[in-house]
């Protein structure tokens, strides 16, 4: 039995998965176990006895552990191994996986949200059947992670598959100005393709063509219901989303050239996306056709604390604090 954190900023995640044994990576797991509980993430300490707590439910109701992993929105330093660039800001600065190794008593994964989603995806997903998977999340912030013949690719400085904070690949008029990013640059790809992003976008634009519907949407779900109900202005974000994000993700294959692509997060659940990015793709390839397939995610939301878990079974190549 291996144990999957997900830790996110409003709530604390755990399933208990039982991976089926062998030697290949992509042996499917059976879910034993599962139990939520909110993020108190204004205090580390209190962040860290919530997950020793889930971890002590989880072995009491089947049994001892193999491995615990946790998912965190940001990621330990290779040289350091304290928490960095984290939007649970109390956890930035601070030896979690140290903390958390005390608390339970045992060495636990620590890895970043995004690599867990990839590993889940590439172990018994919609990647199982690929060689390099590169795992992509659209949700409030945009990241990724690479996994290549079952091993999650880190890199040297672990930073492998943070194409979000790469610049949007050849500018278009209608892209405007370059909007700032939280990380202090300009023009990252998350500040296009995020769902707050693809939200300004329909304000700003709103803002121009006086759109039929009166007031901001809430989140990107409303900006696709509002295209789905006629609103142009709506519609006309989205294809520049499927512009951009096409774009965005052929910088990718031009450098990884994956097998597969696949997606999660909130966005990735606009099912449009799979039909359109990879026509987009074959116009500005520099290659004679583009056959690579872009996946939703097989495991939906439960898809990073699955990756967690895998975290005790799969290898890890590049620096690990």
């Amino acid at each position: 039995m291996h144990i999957g954190i997900d830790l996110g900023g409003t709530k604390i995640e755990l399933r208990a998965l039982e991976l089926a044994a062998g030697t290949g990576p992509h042996a499917p797991g059976r879910e034993l176990w599962r139990q939520r509980v909110p993020t108190p993430r204004a205090d580390a300490e209190a962040i860290v006895a919530a997950v020793a707590e889930l971890v002590r439910r989880a072995e009491h109701e089947v049994g001892p552990a193999a491995s615990v992993g946790i998912g965190i929105p940001g990621s330990p330093s290779p040289r350091t191994g304290l928490v960095r660039d984290a939007n649970t800001t109390a956890l930035n600065g601070r030896p979690l996986g140290q903390m958390l190794a005390r608390a339970l008593g045992r060495s636990v994964h620590l890895e970043n949200d995004a690599n867990c989603f990839a590993l889940s995806e590439a172990s018994d997903g919609a990647g199982a059947d690929a060689a390099v998977v590169f795992g992509v999340i659209l949700g409030t912030g945009v990241g990724g992670g690479l996994v290549v013949r079952g091993e999650l690719w880190r890199g040297r400085n672990g930073i492998a598959g943070e194409w979000g904070h790469n610049p949007l690949p050849w500018p278009e008029p209608e892209d405007g100005p370059a909007p700032s990013c939280y990380c202090g640059k300009s023009g990252c790809i998350e500040t296009y393709l995020s769902g707050p992003g693809l939200v300004r976008d329909y304000v700003a634009q709103a803002g121009r063509e006086h759109a039929p519907s009166p007031g901001a949407p809430a989140d990107a779900e409303a900006v696709a219901t509002r295209a789905r109900a006629g609103d142009a202005v709506a519609e006309a974000c989205l294809v520049r989303y499927e512009r951009r994000l096409a774009r965005a993700l052929l910088g990718v294959l031009h450098v990884l050239d994956p097998d597969v692509v696949v997606l999660g997060g909130g966005l990735s659940k606009l099912a449009r996306l799979y039909e359109r990015v990879p026509g987009l793709w074959q116009a500005q390839a520099f290659a004679d056709g583009v056959t690579t397939p872009l996946r939703p995610a097989a495991h939906g939301d439960a898809s990073g604390v699955r990756g967690a878990a895998w975290l005790g079974r799969a290898p890890v190549r590049g620096t690990v604090p």
